[in-house]
């Protein structure tokens, strides 16, 4: 850690007290006190759902144990085995992690990425040898005006300080503004995001003989996050790994107005 990362730490938390004593810690959802900023209070933790075993080695949906005698990916990956090399989940999509979302993404309370960026990162190995590029999903640059932030970024910037890899904030592009893709099927997703994500002008260098991990808030469907995969591994990476704070699995939360990733 470099001088000024230790003196901004340093500074951090001697104005620790002063923010917390101005500020008093809240849960973010449900807004009761809490030891320290940048946490949960015991009971909305109890209500995140945490990716647990047995579970697909390719996507990490869950299995029943039946299944995972019998092998240890999911029917799906199986049949149309995918290109990304895994997914790391910190949560699965449920109500709390709806709400955690959509404070951070919708609601501008950006200081939630050092909560999601935290749990994202304890779902990802400490990397041996060539650290991995940390590459966001993009967002057009009309919904970033609009939103101030591209969230995934944000979560991307964590990920990194918490030295899981390299950052590379703008290694891809959204060359078009796609619409919603939620209640559209594969096919009309598919078409959507054709030549919307593209890798950036002169970062193909960068990203060639590169392992990366593509970094997201939510995983729905997954078309956005296969454009991504797609563009990255045509650009000569490695193998592309996907980060995510909440996946979700069966259907659950494709209702809930979250666009479909």
């Amino acid at each position: 850690m470099g001088w000024r990362s230790q003196l901004g730490t340093s500074v951090k938390e001697g104005l620790g007290p002063i923010i917390d004593l101005v500020y008093p810690p809240r849960c973010p959802l449900c807004g009761a006190a809490i030891a320290a900023q940048g946490g949960l209070c015991a009971d909305c933790w109890s209500e995140l759902e945490f990716p647990g075993n047995p579970a697909c080695a390719a996507c990490q949906r869950p299995m029943g144990s039946a299944a995972a005698v019998k092998s240890d990916q999911c029917y799906s990956c199986n049949l149309a085995p995918p290109h990304h090399a895994g997914i790391a989940a910190a949560t699965i999509y449920n109500d709390a992690s709806r709400k955690l979302i959509l404070s951070f993404k919708h609601g501008g309370k950006i200081a939630l990425a050092g909560l999601l960026g935290r749990l994202m990162a304890g779902r990802l190995d400490d990397p041996e040898g060539e650290p991995p590029l940390i590459v966001p999903v993009p967002l057009h640059r009309l919904r970033i005006w609009q939103r101030g932030y591209n969230q995934a970024a944000l979560l991307a910037q964590e990920l990194s300080r918490h030295g899981k890899g390299e950052l590379a904030v703008d290694a891809l592009v959204r060359q078009k503004r796609t619409p919603s893709l939620g209640g559209l099927g594969q096919e009309a997703r598919r078409m959507a995001l054709s030549g919307a994500i593209a890798v950036r002008s002169g970062a193909g260098a960068m990203i060639a003989h590169r392992r990366v991990i593509l970094v997201d808030d939510v995983l729905t469907s997954g078309a956005t996050t296969d454009a991504c995969v797609a563009a990255l591994l045509d650009a000569g990476a490695a193998s592309v790994r996907i980060a995510c704070f909440a996946r979700v699995v069966d259907g659950r939360g494709m209702e809930t107005g979250n666009r479909a990733r």
